[in-house]
């Protein structure tokens, strides 16, 4: 515990921007218990909302490794005034899976200005982790999911787009539910596997392979 109190202090008194990297990405690769993981979780938390992009990156990473119990935090620290940290905050909860992130990841799919917080977005609501809730509210949560995305195959850019085939891979894909939204998955992939559809092959690419992955086709 005392070697985790000293990276933390570490990450906190930081003199430069490289410094800060380098103690961030240490306490987020630390191995730390329950005892002293929020403590280590609402560090992490603040270096989001820095102006440091490479110690934001490895604080999400770590957010990551600490799973569900970093949502909450995450959700708490959330400032509508720093647009930088709410875009590591829609990445670290894309990244962790967790439900309680749905609202923002909907809501950065369909209006963030970044599209690589969109990517993240879309990646997210693709691969949430429902197995703990009952049968109707999965389903409800990803009928939310596959309509973010549905709407999103019209987003501007291809990078997106790229990523909504992706999800909509993962919705497909998801046992507890194919029977009632596979079908929807893959109209939305169709659309994005056709020239007159999709105008970017590598999407039109994506698309196809996912749609071969539903239909328990070879990738290749």
């Amino acid at each position: 515990m005392d070697r985790i109190d000293a990276r933390i202090r570490a990450v906190r008194q930081a003199d430069s921007a490289q410094t800060l990297l380098a103690a961030t990405a240490v306490l987020a690769t630390s191995d730390h218990g329950d005892s002293i993981s929020g403590e280590a979780i609402a560090c992490l938390v603040e270096v989001l909302g820095f102006n440091n992009p490479g110690a934001a990156a490895a604080a999400v990473n770590g957010l990551i490794r600490l799973g569900p119990m970093a949502v909450e935090p995450i959700l708490e620290s959330l400032d509508p005034r720093n647009y930088g940290a709410r875009a590591w905050a829609v990445r670290a909860l894309a990244g962790i899976g967790d439900g309680r992130g749905l609202d923002l990841l909907e809501e950065a799919l369909g209006s963030d200005i970044g599209p690589s917080v969109r990517l993240a977005a879309a990646r997210g609501l693709g691969q949430l982790r429902l197995d703990a809730l009952g049968e109707p509210l999965r389903l409800a949560v990803q009928t939310r999911c596959l309509q973010a995305l549905v709407a999103a195959c019209a987003d501007g850019e291809w990078v997106v787009r790229y990523a909504v085939a992706v999800g909509l891979e993962g919705i497909g894909l998801a046992d507890f539910n194919s029977e009632h939204l596979r079908p929807a998955s893959r109209q939305a992939l169709l659309g994005l596997s056709q020239p007159d559809g999709e105008a970017v092959p590598v999407v039109r690419l994506r698309a196809a392979l996912a749609l071969r992955r539903l239909d328990g086709q070879p990738s290749a």
